[in-house]
């Protein structure tokens, strides 16, 4: 069985900016033509997952 993408509801579960990377999981990443596509999949995903993060501090306000 396949491992799950993590879901961007997860951004209530980081607390210091280094969980990010503890969070975000690329489940296709074996099957990426190159690394660099990887690379660049999970820098969108940790972009999406921070304004997620953004988006629950100011609702909390």
């Amino acid at each position: 069985m396949m491992a799950l993408r993590t879901s961007l509801k997860d951004a209530k579960n980081v607390e210091v900016a280094d969980d990010i990377d503890d969070f975000v999981s690329d489940k296709r990443a074996d099957w990426r033509a190159t690394a660099a596509k990887g690379r660049r999949r999970q820098r969108r995903y940790k972009k999406r997952l921070t304004q997620e993060l953004l988006r629950h501090l100011s609702d909390e306000e």
